[in-house]
């Protein structure tokens, strides 16, 4: 039977909660039993004038709004309070009632500005200290990883600018005609330095890509740590594109134990992280490092840096023919001590047509401080043992599949607003709403649980009235 729909005159009450028109599995019903932002009003109490002015929004009900749009998808303050109108389930999330006016679009963007980037990152670390009250987060096992976020800017923006021509601009004292010309040390460039592009309208996303095969886009680097037991993100960072992730490895690692507060045992990475530095602090630190080597650069017809024999002891380098390569210089920046042969040693060796470049008088090859700890990476990673290999195959699913989700299910493929503070912002957000399910998924995982194991009383107790209970109906009984 074909049935009818018929239109009634609206209600003028609504009998009953708000909680009751929501199914009891929505998100944000199982969010709201497990997030506590009742420390929030006191963190956020300086930046507000407690005597003068309006009142203004509840700073609750701001980041649960915020919140929300990360869990629906809705990412534009805008396009938020449109869906708030009409979606029962935000307001309630937020603590608006029916007839409650909603705060305007730019109220949120005004307490971005006024909070700044600190306090969001502290409720970001609010949040992982309840993942690890939650028994959540191991923190013995991170998976540590970067990627690019795509800047809010246009191609018609980018704009080239000369570093001679900023260094020029900004020298501090006036040049003098009387002086003489500055003598340039080194050898001459060959070529021009290349022009570099940045955006007038967010000058703080530089040119980055993540292949060789794709072009150079304005881009902002997040470096992010996910533990390994139920993929808790503990770590986030934001920098501009161009910076290299490896060097971010150490300070990544002492914010992870400070956030969980247990001191981290095993730490993976890519091949991006492969540095003889960052091999020596994990090291150092008692930390096993699950890090891919970087293959080192050879030549078509030249003997590779690896068949010469490093001696450390001695502070000697010995060639193929046994000659040997004492220390010339230092790069400080780099901690890496450059070694060099004697040039009457190479001009008479029958290997030099395949050892010394054309352009040069003798060999020269770079060690780091570091080399031991480089060397022994190489072995644990040629080897490759079982555990080796499973952790760095659980690094891919753990640390891609937190990026994946976060770029396809809570929009961070693209920054939303412009400046380093906002991007920071909005992957902090980010990162606590995903922790927010994990935690949500575990409660829910422990309600179940008990109803189960009280189900499971209820039907086998009444049976076995008279007799000893069997060990799964004593253990139900305990967790009941």
């Amino acid at each position: 039977m074909l049935g009818r729909q018929d239109r009634w005159q609206e209600d003028l009450f609504v009998l009953g909660p708000m909680s009751d028109l929501i199914p009891d599995d929505h998100i944000l019903k199982r969010v709201d039993r497990v997030l506590d932002l009742s420390w929030l009003r006191d963190e956020v109490k300086d930046c507000y004038n407690e005597k003068t002015g309006r009142p203004g929004i509840d700073p609750e009900a701001a980041v649960r709004l915020m919140i929300a749009g990360f869990f629906e998808g809705i990412v534009h303050d805008r396009k938020l309070m449109r869906q708030a109108e009409v979606n029962l389930a935000i307001r309630w999330f937020a603590g608006y009632r029916l007839h409650e006016p909603l705060p305007h679009h730019s109220s949120l963007t005004r307490i971005r500005q006024r909070w700044g980037e600190e306090r969001f990152c502290r409720i970001f670390e609010r949040g992982v200290k309840d993942c690890v009250k939650a028994g959540l987060v191991d923190g013995e096992t991170v998976h540590i990883d970067a990627t690019l976020i795509r800047a809010d800017v246009s191609w018609r923006s980018l704009t080239e600018r000369h570093t001679e021509s900023v260094l020029r601009e900004n020298e501090e004292t006036p040049k003098d005609d009387s002086d003489p010309p500055p003598v340039k040390r080194g050898r001459p460039r060959k070529q021009k330095a290349e022009k570099k592009k940045y955006s007038r309208t967010d000058p703080d996303a530089t040119m980055a890509t993540s292949s060789r095969k794709k072009r150079l886009t304005p881009s902002y680097k997040q470096h992010t740590a996910v533990d390994d037991k139920a993929g808790v993100i503990v770590d986030v960072a934001i920098t501009t594109g161009e910076v290299n992730e490896g060097k971010q490895l150490e300070e990544q690692i002492k914010r992870v134990e400070s956030n969980t507060g247990k001191h981290l045992s095993t730490a993976t990475a890519d091949a991006s992280y492969a540095h003889a530095r960052n091999f020596g602090m994990l090291e150092d630190r008692g930390t096993a490092g699950v890090i891919p080597p970087q293959r080192p650069v050879t030549r078509a017809g030249r003997i590779p840096a690896g068949r010469f024999k490093y001696d450390r002891k001695n502070k000697v380098v010995k060639c193929l023919r046994g000659r040997l390569l004492r220390p010339s210089g230092r790069a400080e920046d780099k901690e890496i001590t450059i070694y060099r042969a004697r040039v009457c040693d190479c001009r008479k060796c029958p290997l030099r047509a395949r050892c010394v470049p054309k352009s040069g008088y003798s060999r020269t090859i770079r060690i780091s401080d570091h080399q031991d700890a480089l060397i022994r990476a190489r072995r644990r990673h040629w080897r490759r043992d079982p555990e080796y290999r499973r952790m760095y195959s659980r690094h891919r699913w753990r640390a891609e599949g937190v990026y994946g989700e976060a770029k396809v299910q809570h929009g961070l493929r693209r920054a939303v607003r412009r400046g380093i503070d906002n991007v920071a912002i909005q992957s902090y957000m980010t990162a606590v709403v995903m922790n927010l399910k994990r935690l949500a998924a575990a409660a829910c995982a422990v309600i179940r649980r008990f109803v189960r194991a009280l189900a499971c009383v209820h039907s086998v107790w009444p049976r076995q009235q008279q007799k000893t209970p069997s060990p799964a109906t004593a253990i139900a009984l305990r967790a009941a």
